[in-house]
C-alpha cells in the first residue's frame, strides 16, 4: 500500500488521480476529513481506506510491513499565518514523526518542501543551499519548511530512500478550495470571467515594466509526473527545486488566460500595496539542473499550455482531475 497525506487537498488529490492513472489503487489517503469543502477533490479517486491525519501514527503501528511508499504532501500552507506552534504541530512535528516510522519501517519517503524557504531569493535559488543561517523565508510557513529540510539533512538515520521537494508556484485543478491561497492562475480566471479585464500589480522596481514581474509557474500535472518518477527510479536522495526552471512574466501569464479563455486581453495596474511592497518578490525561478541529474525530470508544459489545459478542462466546466 502507499500513504499519501494531504490526500484531500489540491497537489495531493491530484497525486492520487496520477497513481490511480498508473495503476495504483491499494492506496491510504490521509488528511483531516472534517475539512468536507475539499470532498470533492476526491470525487473520482479509487482507494482502500481514509485515515484521519491525527489518528494515523496510531493505525500504523504494526503496518510497517505492508507499506510500500509514503508521499507526505499534507502541512499547514497559509502563509498569512502567523501563529508558529500550529507550524512547529503540523509543518514540523508531525513530519518529524513520520520521518522516524519511514526509518524504523524500512520505508521510502517523499515529502513537500517549498520554494517559500528561499525568502526574498536574495542568495539565488539553489537547492544545494539548505541553510537556515543563510535563508531567510519571508513567513512561518516558509521557516517551518525549512526547518524540516535542515532537520532532515542533519539526519544520521534516514530512509534509505527520500526526496523533499520545494514547490514553486504551482497551479491546476483541485484548488477550488483553497481561497485566497489559490493560485494567481486560478485567481485571475475568475477575475477576468466576472469583469473581462485582469488588474496587475504596478512595478515599483526600476528593472521591471508594469506586469512584468517573473514567477516560476508549474503546472500541477507536472508537479506529480515528477513526484510518481522519484516513487519508480528512487536515483538519488536529497532535495531538490521542482518549478518550471522557466521564470514566466505576469502579463504572459495574463495573456494566455486571455488566449485560452478566447477573449481580448485586457490589462490595467495599480500600486502594490505598501505592507507588502518592501517583501515583493519580482522573480523567482526554479534551479533544475539536480532533478535533471537524477532524472526525475520529464518534459513540463509550457504556460500557454498548462493555462489552456487548465481552464479549457477544468475550470469552464467546474471539473476534477
Amino acid at each position: 500500500m502507499i500513504i499519501i497525506t494531504g490526500a484531500a487537498g489540491f497537489i495531493g488529490s491530484c497525486l492520487v488521480s496520477k497513481l490511480n492513472l498508473e495503476g495504483f489503487v491499494d492506496l491510504i489517503l490521509v488528511d483531516d476529513f472534517t475539512k468536507t469543502y475539499k470532498e470533492k477533490n476526491l470525487i473520482n479517486a479509487k482507494y482502500t481506506e481514509k485515515v484521519e491525519r491525527m489518528q494515523f501514527f496510531d493505525w500504523a503501528k504494526g503496518k510497517e510491513n505492508q507499506i510500500q511508499f509514503v508521499f507526505h504532501i499534507g502541512a499547514r500552507t497559509d502563509t498569512t499565518e502567523f501563529d508558529t506552534l500550529i507550524f512547529d504541530e503540523l509543518n514540523l512535528h508531525y513530519s518529524q514523526t513520520l520521518w522516524n516510522y519511514c526509518v524504523q519501517g524500512g520505508i521510502p519517503l517523499v515529502y513537500a518542501s517549498s520554494a517559500a524557504t528561499y525568502g526574498m531569493g536574495e542568495f539565488g535559488f539553489n537547492d544545494e543551499i539548505v541553510n537556515d543561517e543563510i535563508l531567510k523565508p519571508l513567513n512561518p510557513y516558509g521557516l517551518s519548511k525549512l526547518q524540516f529540510d535542515c532537520w532532515a539533512k542533519a539526519q544520521e538515520r534516514k530512509p534509505f530512500f527520500w526526496a523533499g521537494f520545494k514547490f514553486f508556484n504551482v497551479y491546476g485543478p483541485n484548488e477550488y478550495h483553497k481561497g485566497r491561497m489559490a493560485s494567481v492562475v486560478f485567481h485571475a480566471f475568475n477575475q477576468i470571467k466576472a469583469n473581462n479585464e485582469l488588474k496587475l500589480f504596478k512595478s515599483h522596481h526600476p528593472d521591471y515594466k508594469d506586469g512584468e514581474q517573473k514567477r516560476d509557474f508549474v503546472y500541477v500535472k507536472d508537479v506529480v509526473n515528477v513526484l510518481f518518477n522519484a516513487m519508480i527510479m528512487r536515483s538519488e536522495s536529497g532535495i531538490y527545486n521542482l518549478g518550471s526552471g522557466n521564470a514566466r512574466t505576469f502579463n504572459e501569464m495574463a495573456m494566455a488566460i486571455f488566449s485560452a479563455m478566447q477573449i481580448p486581453t485586457k490589462i490595467s495596474y495599480f500600486d502594490t500595496p505598501i505592507d507588502i511592497r518592501n517583501t515583493y518578490q519580482y522573480f523567482t525561478e526554479a534551479n533544475m539542473n539536480k532533478l535533471k541529474k537524477a532524472g526525475f525530470f520529464s518534459d513540463f508544459m509550457t504556460i500557454e499550455e498548462g493555462v489552456k489545459d487548465y481552464i479549457q478542462q477544468y475550470l469552464q466546466t467546474n471539473q476534477y482531475l
